[in-house]
């Protein structure tokens, strides 16, 4: 499926199965972490192709549930680049009943680390 130009595209974009529920027939926020630190990681990977790892993720509160089946997609934008830490917005939503329904949203703080788990400055990448 092709994108319009000017419509936003998803960094990831997954479909939730049965396994993924709680006791409550919903997904488990755990999972929509997962997914939110994954979009966070592809939106960092256009900056740099270093090694990155999760240093933070801001408070995260579900606005919605999310259920079996439906597509969840995960938008994401870079905020700031420093000079070890590149920092991410994520937003969830899905497609409800042919609404946009947000679920929730989070900034992650990603740093560039060397090959010994060390901070180390970010190499941007063309």
């Amino acid at each position: 499926m092709k994108e319009n130009i000017g419509e936003r595209v998803p960094a990831i974009r997954v479909v939730l199965l049965p396994r993924d529920t709680n006791s409550q027939g919903t997904i488990f926020g755990g999972i929509i972490l997962s997914h939110i630190d994954l979009a966070g990681a592809v939106e960092a990977a256009k900056t740099t192709r270093q090694k990155v790892v999760t240093k933070a993720i801001k408070e995260v509160e579900f606005k919605a549930p999310v259920f079996v089946g439906e597509v969840v997609s995960f938008y994401a934008t870079t905020l700031r680049v420093g000079t070890t830490s590149i920092t991410v917005h994520v937003d969830v939503e899905v497609m409800r009943e042919g609404e946009v329904v947000e679920v929730t949203h989070a900034d992650l703080t990603f740093v560039c680390v060397d090959k010994d788990g060390r901070p180390s400055k970010i190499r941007k990448d063309s």
